[in-house]
């Protein structure tokens, strides 16, 4: 995503990000020009929370709570208790309520696979994902190497392999 801001240099003021480069400026005027920097795979916090937690849990031989999770995994506890919220309304895991409750987990760890539970909180994954339709590019070869869609592949092939039995060892 590319901004432009164009501001007189006399009341020009403005808080530089870690994300943010400024790279062009004249004598009277000051163009700012703020690339936001993009990541090549996203995994939102809730999806990053889901599995950490699904993986926490079935590692455990306790129940863990909210607030145990929250600790180990350093996120807020309210996006948490929302997380936690689908993964047990959608069968993955059990919910104990008072002072000595927490989750388990409901299945077998070797056939909860994270693809599950990364799509239970964002929706299928595309496979395809330069921004042109197939079919539509004008282009014979992906001006990308086809680097996006192989990644996407990968990720989707990683995810749909790796189980949460997999996944417990490597606390």
């Amino acid at each position: 995503m590319l901004i432009i801001l164009k501001k007189n240099i006399l009341d020009f003021s403005c808080t530089i990000l870690s994300n943010v480069r400024i790279f062009a400026y004249s004598n009277t005027e000051i163009h700012l020009y703020a690339i936001l920097m993009a990541k090549v795979v996203h995994i939102s916090e809730a999806a990053s929370l889901a599995v950490h937690s699904m993986v926490l849990i079935a590692g455990s031989t306790e129940m863990l709570n909210v607030n145990q999770i929250a600790d180990a995994t350093h996120s807020s506890r309210n996006h948490l208790a929302k997380v936690m919220q689908v993964l047990v309304k959608n069968n993955f895991l059990e919910s104990v309520r008072g002072p000595k409750g927490g989750f388990t987990l409901k299945g077998d760890p070797k056939k909860i696979n994270l693809l599950e539970i990364y799509q239970l909180i964002e929706g299928v994954l595309e496979e395809h994902l330069c921004g042109i339709e197939s079919g539509k590019c004008p282009f014979q070869t992906c001006v990308f190497g086809e680097l996006a869609d192989k990644f996407s592949h990968e990720f989707i092939g990683y995810l749909r392999n790796k189980t949460l039995a997999d996944l417990i060892s490597n606390k």
